[in-house]
């Protein structure tokens, strides 16, 4: 049974991330609190499957003319810079202080969501 629910959080995770919605914000809390991973394998898995995923999406995305390379240079080397740092900063960080930082990384991006919903929908009224 607890194989369904990895097969689930996998596919759903799939999905946004081929959104490019970033997958790990379901993944990594599915796994979590739902199937009982430790925070730190949680997201080693989230960095799995993030490699086949991103480089599928990115062929997909490129040959629908949403990609523009040249554009996206400059945030994908800054992006590696950062993985690489936050890689080294995890590997340092207790598992408990790790979970909070994702826990107020989700609000931050939850509360910057509901902003902009609330801002569009009073676009959408005038």
């Amino acid at each position: 049974m607890r194989e369904i629910g990895f097969v689930i959080a996998g596919v759903a995770s799939g999905i946004i991330a081929g959104m490019g919605m970033g997958g790990g914000t379901l993944l990594i809390p599915a796994l979590t609190l739902l199937l009982g991973v430790a925070q730190r394998h949680a997201q080693g898995v989230n960095m799995l499957s993030f490699l086949p995923a991103a480089v599928i999406a990115l062929f997909i995305h490129h040959k629908g003319g949403r990609l523009d390379v040249k554009k996206s240079v400059s945030a994908v080397v800054f992006g590696i810079v950062g993985a690489v740092a936050g890689s080294l900063a995890a590997g340092r960080i207790q598992e408990d202080t790790l979970k909070r930082v994702f826990g107020i990384f989700l609000m931050v991006m939850a509360a910057g969501e509901i902003r902009t919903c609330l801002k569009q929908d009073r676009i959408d009224r005038k």
